[in-house]
């Protein structure tokens, strides 16, 4: 029996004023990480689903997508995320950006972007696909320090991903990030800063870095509450934040999101676009989307999301329309977090007084018609936004 949606999505229209983009879920893992919760699948896990079946299933999403739609916008980024993308080797990512450009316009001079793992990646790879047309690629590599990989349960060794950074530029990439997770248990600063230098070192021109959160139902947080490792420590994070800071900064990197430092010209324009009020189709089991003040979400398993479109409707599993005081707080919250600012001109009176109680108390500072977080403000960032929306 068909698994239809369990919602419809209203009629859609994408502004003309705001950058398009697309992101596709790729749901398939090897391995599981501990500390991961995203919406990925071993293959023990998928009860027959496939990467070919997955792929016609998206196929025909796009298709949908595009006639939903209406007058389908350029596409300015495209994002393949997961999950591990890799997986499905060139050819296969090869096959996704078709698919994307079976369907829509992607502009002259759009960012496309792969996530990969490091251990499934090799020169030809890279070669392929820079041959199809992306133009980056980011690498989870998250330490170089052994005993932090085992904790994190990630299966890659130590040198892959710093190897899989040289390959791509090889091949002609010119935007090439690296991905860092900072406060696993056993962690030091020393090993911090030895896979910061290690990046550096490695030649890419971004880098992300997120402090591990224990997230519920992860094997991590199974391991923490047995009392089989502590859970992180938000002075420890904190010191970590600072102290990789100020190294990428040294090395010519310059924070524009509170967790991504690039080089000049290195900045994600993909993930730009969900902080700075972009729109986007999320294709894929259990991707987002959001047009116009339409937020929607799709079916997450894999052979739900192939059965719902195998009868003709768009997988969506649920929706919300923002109305304008929900729009009000994700705008605040999202675009003081950039190094480009919250525009004062979007607080109401009260939040603006609020901002000027922030500023005296060093967290933010006025910048032109923009409010932008200081360096401590950075460390508290979510107080920043309760304290403006009050």
């Amino acid at each position: 029996m068909t698994v239809q949606a369990k919602v419809a999505l209203p009629g859609l229209t994408a502004g003309s004023d705001r950058p398009f983009g697309i992101y596709i879920h790729v749901p398939f893992c090897a391995t599981r990480c501990g500390y991961c919760d995203f919406n990925t699948y071993t293959p023990a896990e998928l009860g027959g689903a496939n990467p070919d079946g997955w792929l016609a299933a998206l196929r025909t999403e796009l298709r949908l997508a595009a006639a939903h739609l209406g007058v389908a916008p350029q596409v300015q980024t495209v994002f393949v995320g997961g999950g591990t993308p890799s997986l499905l080797g060139a050819a296969g990512l090869d096959s996704v950006l078709d698919a994307v450009r079976d369907h829509f316009t992607v502009a002259v001079g759009a960012e496309v972007t792969t996530e990969a793992n490091p251990e499934s990646t090799s020169p030809e790879f890279f070669a392929r696909l820079r041959a199809s047309g992306f133009t980056r690629v980011s690498l989870g590599m998250q330490s170089t320090a052994p005993h932090v990989l085992a904790a994190l349960d990630r299966v890659h060794s130590p040198g892959r991903a710093l190897d899989a950074a040289r390959e791509a530029a090889a091949e002609g990439f010119e935007h090439v990030s690296i991905d860092l997770i900072y406060g696993t248990p056993g962690e030091t600063d020393d090993d911090l800063m030895r896979s910061a230098d290690a990046a550096i070192e490695a030649g890419v021109d971004h880098v992300s870095a997120y402090a591990l959160i224990v997230e519920d139902g992860t094997a991590l947080a199974r391991r923490v509450r047995r009392g089989e490792m502590p859970a992180p420590d938000d002075d420890v994070l904190a010191g970590r934040y600072e102290l990789l800071d100020r190294r990428l900064a040294d090395a010519g990197f310059s924070w524009y999101e509170v967790s991504n430092w690039a080089r000049p010209g290195g900045q994600c324009r993909h993930n730009l676009g969900y902080w700075d009020g972009g729109e986007w189709w999320g294709a894929g089991p259990g991707a987002h989307g959001y047009v116009g003040s339409t937020r929607w979400w799709n079916v997450k398993h894999p052979n739900a999301y192939a059965e719902s479109l195998a009868g003709g409707t768009l997988p969506v599993a649920d929706l919300e329309e923002l109305d304008a005081e929900t729009a009000h707080v994700e705008d605040v919250m999202l675009r003081v977090r950039l190094r480009s600012g919250l525009p004062m001109a979007v607080l109401s009176a009260p939040e603006r007084d609020r901002a000027a109680a922030a500023i005296d108390d060093g967290l933010l500072y006025a910048r032109g018609e923009r409010l932008v977080l200081t360096d401590r403000g950075r460390l508290l960032a979510d107080a920043v936004v309760r304290t403006l929306l009050g």
